[in-house]
């Protein structure tokens, strides 16, 4: 099976050097795609293993779209790792580069403020 675009985005970047799991869509209840439609059980799955192995993951970072069902997924993930990971994280949301803060809608800069951190 090929790469999804969004692992290959992910890797350009150089920046991440874990492994991925891609779960291959997003919940989406009005388009009839529950959890079990998607590769989230499989997830759980290795996380269970790993901790009942004793090498628990230290994290899993999630990095759903930031759309209502990408959240919703985020949210239904997180709440089934938590008790097997070290920590689960999510990928941060805000601003581009370059972009203008004029032109950013509100949930954006929401998210951007939310996101901050120290200089």
């Amino acid at each position: 099976m090929e790469e999804p675009l969004d692992v290959l985005a992910l890797e350009r970047t150089g920046e991440f050097k874990g492994l991925y799991h891609v779960l291959h869509g997003a919940i989406s209840p009005i388009d009839g795609v529950g959890p079990d439609r998607l590769k989230i059980r499989q997830l759980i799955d290795r996380a269970d293993e790993a901790h009942r192995a004793g090498e628990p993951f230290e994290e899993v970072v999630l990095a759903t779209n930031p759309t209502l069902e990408g959240e919703a997924t985020a949210m239904y993930v997180a709440e089934r790792l938590e008790p097997l990971v070290g920590s689960v994280t999510r990928i941060a949301r805000g601003l581009p580069v370059g972009g203008d803060l004029e032109y950013a809608d509100e949930v954006t800069l929401i998210r951007a403020l939310q996101g901050r951190r120290a200089m």
